[in-house]
C-alpha cells in the first residue's frame, strides 16, 4: 500500500487537488498559494519525520496528474539518509501518471546520504500524448565538512519513462557502491554533486532549447585552449585539461524524434548546481508562478 497518494484534477478550470493521502514516514504539505494566484499551477511539498529516511524506511507515492492540469513535487530540504542497520536499506518510489496536455514538474533538493547508508529509489513516470515532464534527479557527496564524503555504502537511483501502452522511452539507472578495488570516494574524486536534469513534452520546448545553447557555451568556455603564440598542440591538450573544470555538464536527447533532453552534471559545489538550476529554470515562472529553486 502506499504511504503517499495524490490525485490532481480540474476543478472549474482550474488545477485541484481532489485527493491527498499520507502516512509515516511521508508527510504531504500543500500550500494554498505560491506565486501568483493567476498561475494554474498546484505546488506539493513532500518531507519525512525525523528529517530524514532511516534504515529500514520504506515510501511509496502515487501522483496522478488528470488531463490539462499543472502539478510541481518539490521538497523543503535535502533528502538525508541516515545510517543503516546490518544489509537493510531505505526504498523511495514513486509512480506518476500524467495526462494529455498536463506539465509534472519534480524538482527535489538533492539527496544527501550519511556514513555507511544504503537508499535506493525508483521513479516511474507514464505519460499522455502532448504531455510534459521536467525532473531533476541528483545527490551530494554527504556532510564532507565533517569528514563524511562519498562514504555511504550504497545509492542507487533509477527513473524510467513510458509513453503509451507502456512504451519505454527513457531508461535509466545510476549506482553508485563500495567495491573492493575502488570505493565511491575514489570514483568521484573532487566532485560533491551529480545531477541529472530531464525535460520532455510541448510546455517544455523553449526551455530544453535554451539550456542545450547554454550548456554548449558554458562547456566551451571552461575546455578552451589558451591562445599562447609558441606553444605547440600538444602542450596546448596537455595545459587544457590538466586541472578538471569545477563545473561539468553534457546534453543528449531521447525518445521518438528526440522529443526529451537529458542534462548531466557533475560539480565541485552544490551552490554552482542550484545556480544553475535558477538560471536555466527561471522561464518557467509564467507555468509555475515562481521559477524553480529561487527560494533555496
Amino acid at each position: 500500500m502506499e504511504t503517499g497518494k495524490v490525485v490532481v484534477e480540474k476543478v472549474a478550470d482550474k488545477s485541484t487537488v481532489t485527493r491527498c493521502f499520507s502516512k509515516y514516514p511521508l508527510k504531504f504539505i500543500i500550500p494554498r498559494k505560491v506565486g501568483s494566484s493567476q498561475i494554474d499551477a498546484v505546488w506539493i511539498y513532500t518531507i519525512t519525520y525525523g528529517g530524514g529516511i532511516v534504515s529500514g524506511d520504506s515510501i511509496s507515492i502515487d501522483i496522478t496528474v488528470g488531463e490539462g492540469c499543472t502539478t510541481v513535487l518539490t521538497t523543503q530540504a535535502s533528502t538525508k539518509v541516515y545510517k543503516s542497520v546490518g544489509s537493510k536499506r531505505s526504498d523511495q518510489v514513486l509512480q506518476a501518471s500524467i495526462g494529455a496536455n498536463s506539465l509534472l514538474v519534480v524538482i527535489p533538493d538533492p539527496v544527501t546520504c550519511f556514513a555507511s547508508s544504503r537508499y535506493s529509489q525508483l521513479q516511474m513516470f507514464n505519460i499522455a500524448s502532448e504531455s510534459s515532464l521536467l525532473l531533476v534527479d541528483w545527490i551530494t557527496s554527504g556532510r564532507h565538512e565533517s569528514g563524511e564524503k562519498w562514504d555511504f555504502s550504497l545509492y542507487k537511483s533509477s527513473n524510467q519513462i513510458f509513453m503509451g501502452d507502456d512504451n519505454p522511452i527513457f531508461l535509466d539507472t545510476i549506482l553508485l557502491e563500495h567495491g573492493s578495488v575502488v570505493n565511491i570516494k575514489q570514483h568521484m574524486q573532487d566532485y560533491q554533486v551529480i545531477a541529472m536534469v530531464v525535460l520532455l513534452g510541448p510546455k517544455l520546448e523553449h526551455v530544453s532549447l535554451q539550456i542545450q545553447e547554454d550548456v554548449k557555451n558554458i562547456m566551451s568556455q571552461h575546455l578552451h585552449a589558451p591562445s599562447i603564440g609558441g606553444r605547440c598542440h600538444s602542450q596546448m591538450h596537455e595545459d587544457t585539461f590538466s586541472e578538471k573544470p569545477d563545473f561539468i555538464a553534457s546534453c543528449s536527447v531521447f525518445g521518438p524524434k528526440g522529443m526529451g533532453v537529458i542534462v548531466r552534471i557533475a560539480s565541485t559545489t552544490t551552490e554552482s548546481v542550484y545556480n544553475f538550476l535558477r538560471h536555466e529554470l527561471r522561464s518557467m515562472e509564467p507555468l509555475l508562478g515562481i521559477p524553480p529553486y529561487t527560494t533555496k
